[in-house]
């Protein structure tokens, strides 16, 4: 019988075929190697759940007779696992911990005053310069104040270091915002970055034919009482309230700034320089001599914002510290033991002669007497109560701030202005220099508070050359 024929496809090279039947051998090697693997695999598993079996066998008695003895017999001997494990399966590593970040600023060296372009210049303060800039890089408008050197050869200004610590304490609604501390080519170029605000309320006052209405003055003195309850309850003093120390801006926010004069307190209060404030706005107990005084100084001057934000005009305009002792007597009335019980004991009263009291002048008379209506002919009772308190000449009844938001005043109509509803005014730090005023200055640092004589208050000319301490006059 012959052979079957080839296909005229098939190859007859044996090497060929040779490859191919060694990869056949291959696999067959690594099928046999792989089952061998999976064989151990099991005998392995095996071994390792009859050594568990046994080590559960050996602990059994010893937790039944622990059980027997402590009178719990019933509680299963050991906690069973209900899923079956898979066998071969590799333990979950644990991730490792991560922590957590939260973006926040980085230390590192203040940024140049030429990353500002400066635009013009608003006004000269007690502690600085003050101009409006724009940042090149985002092109907002910023307000950068220059920090006055005059006491470099001492270290750095305390005032300045006062302004920085408190202005980045104090974040309020109402209080101007600090945004960055920058430095020039020298070290006694120090300049601080903050909001810009359009106005302030002395130049606003100034300009405005008839003051606020009612309910704008409810609503500024609202802004102004909230910001100072603010600082106060942190421990700060401002020491130098006044209108132009007040900044407003289009949307009817009041924004308080110049913290040059603003310090940390305590309770009691520690002794403190008397020669503070602008003395439109000085306190009586301040310039009798008092050394330890509180947060009562800024609410005598919040009082005298209260009363210009009515009159548009400051209030009490002494020339000098006998002058503006004579005009706050002249409102409020002269003290009694009534009115104000301590204030003998204050250094610069020994020398104060008081007028005769007259027959209305009890010891039922009121310890905060109102104040003369024909002073404030368009103001409630209420709120003419709240300025009489405010103007207290004892400094233990002046209300605190807190309680002045909470007065009667602020709920009677008419009720606040809401801010969004304020008028708008042309800014005057837009393109020009704020017209200089004839208004008092800061008193300076360093400088001493004069020992005075109160003679003279109740009777006697005052001579118009006189002048105090931390006292002049800028005549524009």
């Amino acid at each position: 019988m012959s052979a079957a024929p080839k296909s005229k496809w098939a190859e007859d090279d044996a090497e060929t075929e040779a490859i191919i039947g060694q990869r056949k051998r291959e696999k067959e090697a690594k099928k046999r190697a792989k089952a061998e693997r999976q064989r151990k695999q099991e005998e392995e598993a095996q071994r390792l759940a009859a050594q568990r079996r046994d080590t559960e066998r050996s602990i059994a008695p010893e937790e039944q007779a622990e059980d027997g003895v402590n009178g719990d017999s019933e509680r299963p001997t050991k906690r069973r696992r209900l899923s079956p494990e898979p066998e071969g399966q590799a333990e979950v590593q644990p991730k490792p911990a991560r922590l957590l970040r939260f973006a926040a600023p980085e230390w590192g060296p203040c940024r140049h005053v030429d990353n500002f372009e400066r635009l013009n210049h608003i006004e000269e303060g007690s502690y600085g310069w003050v101009s409006r800039a724009k940042e090149t890089s985002t092109g907002q408008i910023v307000a950068l104040k220059k920090l006055k050197m005059e006491y470099a050869q001492d270290g750095f200004p305390v005032t300045g270091l006062r302004e920085i610590q408190t202005l980045l304490e104090a974040r309020h609604t109402n209080i101007v915002r600090l945004r960055e501390v920058v430095m020039g080519d020298s070290m006694d170029d120090v300049f601080l970055v903050m909001d810009f605000v359009e106005h302030d309320m002395k130049t606003l006052l100034d300009d405005m034919r008839e003051p606020f209405l009612p309910s704008e003055t409810k609503t500024l003195l609202l802004q102004i009482i909230s910001a100072t309850e603010f600082l106060h309850s942190h421990w700060i003093m401002h020491r130098d309230l006044k209108t132009s120390n007040l900044l407003m801006n289009n949307r009817g926010e009041i924004k308080v700034a110049d913290f040059g004069m603003a310090r940390y307190y305590g309770d009691p209060p520690p002794k403190l320089t008397q020669l503070v404030v602008t003395l439109w706005y000085r306190s009586p107990e301040l310039l009798l001599g008092a050394e330890k005084y509180g947060p009562e100084i800024d609410m005598w001057s919040i009082g005298c914002i209260f009363g210009e934000l009515l009159t548009k005009e400051p209030l009490l305009q002494g020339k000098n510290e006998v002058d503006q002792l004579s005009k706050i007597f002249a409102l409020t009335g002269p003290p009694t033991n009534q009115t104000w019980p301590s204030f003998r004991s204050l250094p610069n009263a020994k020398s104060l002669r008081l007028p005769p009291l007259g027959p209305l002048s009890t010891s039922s008379s009121p310890t905060v007497p109102l104040l003369p209506r024909a002073k404030f002919p368009y103001l409630t009772t209420a709120g003419l109560t709240l300025l009489s308190n405010l103007l207290a000449l004892n400094p233990a009844s002046r209300p605190t701030a807190a309680a002045c938001l909470s007065h009667p005043y602020f709920r009677e109509d008419p009720k606040p202005k809401a801010k969004e509803m304020f008028p708008t005014f042309p800014s005057k730090a837009g393109m020009e220099k704020r017209r200089k005023r004839e208004t008092p200055e800061a008193p300076k640092r360093g400088a001493e508070a004069p020992r005075l004589d109160f003679a003279d208050v109740f009777g006697g000319d005052i001579a118009e050359s006189e002048a105090g301490a931390g006292f002049s006059l800028r005549l524009g």
